[in-house]
């Protein structure tokens, strides 16, 4: 069994997009959720002064082999500047990814 979710949400003016997406699937006795998401803003700046935010790493990573799961996830957050037009952009963006892998009902009852 495998269901899929997707979202694809602009704004009206297309300066703020989020993609989210979920997986969930039970297979050869391992039920895994996997769950996606993305964000940016665009913002026009003035000049290549502005204070861009710092690059952001996080990776968690558990193992649980007594309750029969993992969990994976990581999170990157940052921005770039851009030059579209003769328009200074910054462009920040967050993107996470959450992995859960656990035994399937029918492998635990046995």
């Amino acid at each position: 069994m495998r269901d899929l979710l997707y979202k694809n949400l602009t704004s009206a003016d297309r300066s703020r997009k989020v993609i989210v997406s979920s997986e969930i699937t039970d297979k050869e006795g391992v039920h895994s959720v996997v769950h996606r998401h993305f964000a940016c803003i665009i913002k026009t700046v003035e000049n290549a002064q502005v204070a861009k935010p710092e690059p952001y790493l996080y990776v968690l990573k558990e193992r649980n082999t007594q309750e029969k799961r993992e969990h994976f996830f990581c999170k990157i957050k940052g921005g770039i500047l851009a030059l579209n037009q003769g328009k200074l952009l910054l462009i920040t963006f967050v993107h996470t990814l959450n992995i859960a892998l656990t035994a399937s009902e029918k492998l635990t009852k046995n």
